[in-house]
C-alpha cells in the first residue's frame, strides 16, 4: 500500500515539474532579407501554451499551443503560410525546429529577464 500511496503521490508532482515559457524569448533567424529578430511572449495555461511573436512582418498570434514536460509546440500562421515550431524548454533556454515548408531550421530563443 505505501508503494501505491508513493506513486500516486510522484505522479500528482510531475505536472510542477513541467517547464513553463510563460513570458518573453527572443531569438533570431536567417530570413530571405537577412537576420530577422523575433520576439515570442508565451502564457502557459495547464498544458496549453497561447501568446504573440512579433518580428517584421508585425505581431501574430500563437496558435495550437501545447506544452508536455518540456516539450512545446505551436504555430504561427499568415494567411500566405504556416510555421510549425516544435522543441524543448530547459530554464531560460527554448532549442526548436522551426518548419516553414518547403525550408526547416534550428532556432534558440533565450527567455528576456529583468
Amino acid at each position: 500500500m505505501k508503494i501505491v500511496t508513493a506513486v500516486l503521490v510522484l505522479l500528482l508532482t510531475l505536472p510542477a515539474f513541467a517547464a513553463d515559457p510563460t513570458g518573453k524569448w527572443k531569438a533570431s533567424m536567417q530570413g530571405p532579407d537577412g537576420d530577422m529578430q523575433l520576439t515570442f511572449n508565451f502564457k502557459l495555461d495547464g498544458d496549453k501554451v497561447t501568446g504573440t511573436v512579433e518580428g517584421p512582418m508585425g505581431e501574430m498570434p500563437i496558435t495550437a499551443g501545447k506544452m508536455e514536460g518540456d516539450a512545446i509546440s505551436f504555430n504561427v500562421e499568415t494567411p500566405d503560410f504556416k510555421v510549425v515550431h516544435k522543441g524543448t524548454v530547459k530554464g531560460d533556454e527554448m532549442k526548436l525546429k522551426v518548419d516553414m515548408g518547403e525550408r526547416q531550421m534550428d532556432m534558440t530563443a533565450k527567455r528576456v529577464t529583468s
